[in-house]
């Protein structure tokens, strides 16, 4: 299977990002989650794991419940924090052994308390190091990681769109944005992709809010802005938990109206594990 694959008719598609429970309860509530999203026929779900692979083998196990208890395509997250190349070859060999064969390939985050990100020894240091050696593996499809307001640690747009260029042409698919909330920022992005001679699709990335209090402290770790409109609304009703809730329900749709009116071949959901929001904004659309 080939990212690609996903958006090469008209009809947008939808993508869902999750995590992994901490325990056996927290991973049957998440099965449920997904399926109420299954009714939208998603093109993948996607599956992360923690710092320093901390839960890399519960993202394998989810994966592959995924994948064959509920028969949705999955995709899993591969950073190279921590990873040796054989450590890379052995995990995602099995993986592909299992028949799963979409990686979203990334750096990774430096691991809490640390001043910044360590190549390991005989690893990678940057994510298009990991894309080319998965691509002379062979057998994968993978996505990359895109900032429509840049990463947080880039020195500014043009290094890191200069940065984006190689992991695409280390042998990427499909680029997946980075969570934001004014569509403009991602217009802007897509243009100076096309610009430089990006080509693949670039799938934008949209996170419903559902606490305010949770999505200052999430736009404050990824350098992302919320508009100023926006926060004003979440600031007036952040002790209500059901407004915000709306609230973020409202502003996604917007986004996700004008996006694919605007040719996004589809939307990736950050779904934060749970399925209400994302279902109320695609049922919107």
């Amino acid at each position: 299977m080939n990212f690609k694959n996903f958006y090469q008719d008209k009809k947008p598609r939808y993508s869902f990002e999750i995590f992994p429970a901490k325990d056996a309860k927290g991973t049957e509530a998440l099965i449920q989650t997904l399926r109420e999203l299954s009714i939208f026929d998603p093109a993948y779900i996607s599956v992360t794991y923690g710092a320093m692979g901390s839960t890399q083998a519960l993202t394998r196990d989810l994966v592959l419940r995924i994948s064959k208890e509920l028969k949705l395509k999955t995709a899993f997250h591969f950073t190279c924090v921590g990873s040796t190349r054989e450590t890379v070859k052995d995990y995602v060999e099995g993986l592909k052994k299992e028949g799963v064969d979409l990686i979203v390939a990334l750096r990774g985050d430096p691991p809490a308390g640390t001043t910044g990100f360590q190549k390991p020894e005989n690893g990678f240091g940057y994510a298009n190091e990991l894309v080319s050696y998965l691509k002379e593996m062979g057998g994968f499809s993978m996505a990359v990681a895109g900032y429509p307001e840049k990463h947080i640690e880039a020195p500014s747009k043009e290094i890191d769109l200069q940065n984006l260029k190689r992991k695409v042409d280390a042998g990427a698919d499909v680029i997946v944005t980075q969570l934001f909330f004014d569509n403009q920022d991602f217009f802007d992005f897509e243009k100076r992709c096309r610009a430089i001679g990006i080509q693949i699709p670039i799938i934008p990335g949209l996170m419903p809010i559902v606490n305010a209090k949770q999505i200052e402290k999430i736009t404050k770790m990824c350098g992302a802005k919320l508009p100023e409109s926006l926060h004003q609304k979440l600031e007036t009703y952040k002790d209500d938990v059901d407004a915000v809730i709306q609230i973020g329900i409202d502003h996604a749709v917007q986004q996700a109206r004008e996006l694919l009116k605007n040719g996004s071949p589809g939307i990736h959901f950050y779904t934060l594990n749970k399925a209400y929001s994302c279902k109320k904004v695609i049922e919107s659309l």
